[in-house]
């Protein structure tokens, strides 16, 4: 069973399914579904059209290079036919498409990572703007005063350190004096 590609979308096409357009000078198009062949007859890019696969591995949203990729065009040359060779290549192709999916899996996965991280930047970002949505108008002045006080606080506490610093200093010069004094 021999599966195509579309020429527009790149999806698999199933015997017996998907329109083929022959051109004047004799050169064939298949396609999977009336969809891909209006945007042909179009003359639309598929490398510009969102859905398709030329997009999205332009665009870096899918698995462009792989080398499991190659043994999909090797698959489609005919052999000769021989019993424990179609045994093995069997085994092959479902391992070699569990590799794929777990490779596109794991693609899938660092670019999301990115993703996630501008997402929850931008989450905190909208919080801050819009805490009151969030809490109560009432609360907010409670946690205004609140940071007020902290504020106070904070500076009341470091003049105390600073007057601590300097008794520390004119202590030590005091001291300083007294031996020079008696030396």
């Amino acid at each position: 069973m021999r599966l195509e590609k579309c020429w527009f979308c790149s999806s698999t096409i199933y015997p017996g399914h998907g329109i083929t357009f022959v051109r004047n000078d004799a050169t064939t198009f298949k396609f999977c579904r009336s969809k891909c062949h209006k945007n042909f007859k179009m003359k639309r890019n598929p490398r510009k059209v969102r859905w398709t696969k030329a997009y999205r591995k332009l665009a870096g949203k899918e698995l462009a290079e792989d080398a499991t990729f190659e043994m999909e065009r090797r698959r489609n040359r005919p052999e000769k036919y021989d019993r424990d060779l179609v045994k093995k290549t069997v085994k092959a192709i479902e391992r070699i498409s569990e590799i794929r999916v777990r490779r596109q899996e794991r693609f899938y996965e660092k670019r999301m990572a990115k993703v996630k991280g501008q997402q929850v930047a931008r989450d905190k970002q909208q919080l801050e703007q819009e805490i009151h949505l969030v809490k109560a108008p009432a609360s907010l002045v409670s946690d205004k005063a609140q940071q007020k006080s902290k504020e106070k606080l904070k500076v009341a506490v470091e003049a105390k350190q600073q007057k601590q610093k300097q008794q520390a200093q004119g202590a030590d010069a005091m001291q300083e004096r007294a031996a020079v004094q008696l030396g």
